[in-house]
C-alpha cells in the first residue's frame, strides 16, 4: 500500500473553466444567461475569457460570483489586484542602449565631449 501523499502546489492557479461554469451554475447563471444579463448576443465572450485575458468579461464573471477577478485568475493579476501586462505591453523594450561591449559608443563619446 502506498502511503505517500501528494501535496498540492502552494502557488495559486487559475480556476479550471469547468469550475468557473460550475460556480456560475451555483449562482444561478449559465453563460447564455450571463450574456443576456449584459445584452450580448451569445455567451461566447465569457467562454473566451476563461482561456484568454478579456478584462471586461473577467470582471463581469467575478461580479456575478461576488469575488475579485484575481481570485479566479491569479496568473492575470498582481497581488495588489492590478492587472499584469498582457500581450505586446508585456514585452520588455528591445531598444539597444548606446553602449557597445560595456563601453560608450563613438556617437556617445562625441556627445559627451
Amino acid at each position: 500500500m502506498n502511503t505517500k501523499t501528494t501535496k498540492k502546489a502552494t502557488s495559486a492557479q487559475d480556476w479550471h473553466p469547468a469550475d468557473i461554469v460550475a460556480a456560475l451554475h451555483k449562482a444561478g447563471y449559465t453563460l447564455a444567461k450571463l450574456a443576456e444579463k449584459y445584452n450580448l448576443k451569445s455567451g461566447q465572450t465569457f467562454s473566451h475569457a476563461m482561456r484568454r485575458s478579456l478584462p471586461v468579461s473577467e470582471q463581469r464573471i467575478a461580479d456575478v460570483l461576488e469575488v475579485h477577478p484575481k481570485t479566479i485568475w491569479p496568473s492575470r493579476y498582481n497581488t495588489d489586484g492590478t492587472r499584469k501586462p498582457q500581450g505586446f505591453r508585456a514585452i520588455e523594450s528591445t531598444r539597444r542602449s548606446r553602449r557597445v561591449n560595456g563601453k560608450d559608443s563613438a556617437v556617445n563619446s562625441h556627445e559627451q565631449a
